[in-house]
């Protein structure tokens, strides 16, 4: 089922805007986000009830939400969302994929991050070859103001605390033009695989935390995990 859902939403963003990349992106991003929406509600649902209460996984995913928020805001401003139809599709898809991820991650909270694992693993792919085919051109563009403030002036606390496999404060990437951008997004989706990798192990509930609640070693030592 799992597979069924990503490969229905790659095959519907590959086929409609095989030749739109920026839209593409755009329609990718919002409906990106939508998991860790959910993955929220039913932790905050949870909480309410008295089941569970893990702050570290609540700040981790709204930090990987506001990721995915400011790469949203920088297809936005490379006008991915100008189109209506776009809007609509992007809204539509993703209002689906809230209750759909909210269900699965009460039953499965593992397979609801496995969905995400392949998501992000197919993002990575696309602005891999996306960066491949546009090098050169993508080199001669400004980057985008929003892209500046969120990865290089803004406060950088959000930006580290999705990366579980990094420690805080080791990773900037560079902003001088359009391509370091996409560099930087493409990363990020590969953090993002890493973080839901960690999640799905046996014992993440006890051994999970935020990456500014562990020592370094720790850090290094969830890095291992995450890449076997």
């Amino acid at each position: 089922m799992i597979k069924l859902l990503v490969g229905i939403l790659v095959f519907v963003i590959n086929t409609v805007y095989r030749d739109r990349p920026y839209p593409r992106f755009y329609v990718l991003e919002t409906v990106a986000r939508v998991p860790y929406f959910s993955y929220l509600s039913v932790l905050h649902l949870y909480e309410t009830l008295g089941f569970w209460r893990k702050a570290d996984w609540l700040k981790v995913h709204f930090a990987e939400s506001w990721n995915e928020l400011h790469h949203l805001l920088i297809m936005e401003s490379l006008g991915g969302s100008q189109f209506w139809g776009d809007r609509i599709l992007a809204r539509t898809t993703a209002l689906i994929y809230y209750w759909i991820i909210v269900a699965l991650y009460i039953v499965s909270s593992s397979s609801a991050y496995n969905f995400m694992e392949l998501v992000e693993n197919h993002a990575y792919d696309s602005y891999q070859k996306f960066l491949t085919e546009h090098e050169a051109e993508l080199k001669l563009q400004p980057a985008p103001a929003v892209a500046i403030n969120y990865y290089r002036d803004g406060d950088l606390y959000m930006f580290d605390e999705f990366q579980t496999a990094n420690s805080p404060e080791t990773r900037r990437p560079k902003v001088d033009n359009l391509y370091d951008v996409f560099v930087a997004i493409r990363d990020d989706e590969m953090e993002h695989v890493k973080t839901m990798v960690v999640c799905q192990q046996a014992n993440a509930q006890l051994s999970f935390k935020s990456p500014h609640a562990l020592p370094t070693s720790d850090i290094n030592d969830s890095k291992v995990l995450s890449t076997h």
